[in-house]
């Protein structure tokens, strides 16, 4: 889809020996202390700071740039002194699990992988927002940041490419699927455990690049970034959610920021959206009770309706072979406490040993 041209505003791009140069010094991890670090920013005039452009840290993927050029055109309509040429930045960096492809995230550090560089560059104070897609970012935020914003969440929904067939069922048996995901591959093979699942990991464009090629019969991509990057003509069929559970915080854009930045706080958390705010904490709640990592297969879905929130959760084996499912439904402002509960009642289900077989398997895969 069309995008901002990079001239439009200041596009730097951060290499990996300056990130891991970065990271040796970043305040709060260890050289500068992040108080000294706050003390330093506090000393700064309040003029020196309106004049100062607002800096947005992101991924440098196609899908996270178009999240950071939607995150700086709601910025432009809702402050004025941000509409002006040069008032802000996007700051553009590649993560540690956008470089190393050849490996399942299980087996290289999980999804904080896709956050890292993002945090360090950010308590470093050389970027002052950090936009993130809400499924890569871990249920522990560094200390010394908070993430109190997501914007309006998009279609949560997975999607079935393929010109093998119009859906998961269609495809014969011992057909190749490629994705990343443990949770996607889960309710895949339970469909159909004669099904191989691949690793499949890179961009939207190349997973779309390998399955032109040959390399897969089918793919499983979120609907959310197709339709933020316009490439929804790709998408053989969208998955409905009783035949595929989503990822917690799937479709979600949340906005991080330092949390002694009054600055940046005021900006960030007046593009909050309410709604998805509630159904995103209550998901990560579930994920937080179940420890939820990229090792195991976690669903969870969560949604406003009739003033209600409805909650759907899902555990599972990786092979798809035992599933266990929760619903819930309650008062918006106990979305928290929703899905704790939500998450409490499925580790009770699955019984101390799953956990500690699935740990296993992974490590012997």
């Amino acid at each position: 889809s069309a995008m901002p041209a990079p001239g439009l505003t200041m596009f730097r791009v951060f290499t990996l020996s300056a990130l891991l140069a970065l990271a040796g010094s970043a305040h709060g991890f260890s050289g500068v202390p992040a108080s000294q670090a706050r003390s330093a920013r506090s000393a700064r005039t309040g003029a020196s700071m309106a004049d100062k452009p607002l800096r947005i840290g992101t991924r440098g993927s196609p899908l996270a740039l178009a999240q950071a050029y939607e995150t700086k055109r709601l910025l432009e309509e809702a402050f004025p002194e941000l509409n002006e040429e040069g008032m802000i930045e996007i700051c553009a960096m590649k993560s540690t699990g956008d470089m190393i492809l050849d490996k399942a995230l299980t087996e290289i550090g999980g999804k904080g992988l896709f956050t890292k560089e993002l945090d360090v560059a950010l308590l470093a104070d050389e970027v002052d927002i950090c936009v993130h897609s809400m499924k890569d970012v871990p249920t522990w935020l560094p200390e010394g940041t908070v993430l109190p914003c997501n914007l309006e969440r998009e279609d949560t929904r997975d999607v079935f490419i393929s010109t093998k067939g119009k859906k998961i069922e269609d495809l014969p048996d011992g057909s190749v699927i490629g994705s990343a995901s443990l949770r996607r591959q889960s309710q895949i093979l339970a469909k159909n455990p004669t099904l191989k699942v691949v690793n499949f990991r890179g961009n939207v464009q190349t997973r779309l690049r390998k399955l032109n090629e040959g390399e897969v019969d089918a793919t499983l991509l979120a609907l959310a970034g197709l339709k933020r990057m316009d490439m929804t003509e790709h998408l053989t069929s969208i998955i409905e959610m009783d035949e595929m559970l989503p990822a917690v915080a799937q479709g979600a854009i949340g906005i991080q920021c330092r949390e002694d930045d009054e600055r940046s706080l005021k900006y960030i958390t007046k593009l909050c959206h309410q709604p998805t705010k509630i159904a995103v904490d209550c998901e990560r709640a579930f994920l937080t009770a179940l420890d939820g990592n990229c090792k195991t297969p976690i669903a969870g879905q969560a949604k406003i309706e009739d003033g209600k929130l409805h909650f759907r959760g899902l555990v599972a084996k990786p092979d798809g072979s035992q599933m266990f499912e929760t619903t819930r439904t309650g008062a918006p402002e106990d979305a928290v406490a929703i899905g704790k509960d939500a998450g409490e009642e499925l580790k009770a289900k699955c019984g101390p040993g799953f956990f500690a077989e699935l740990e296993a398997v992974m490590a012997s895969s």
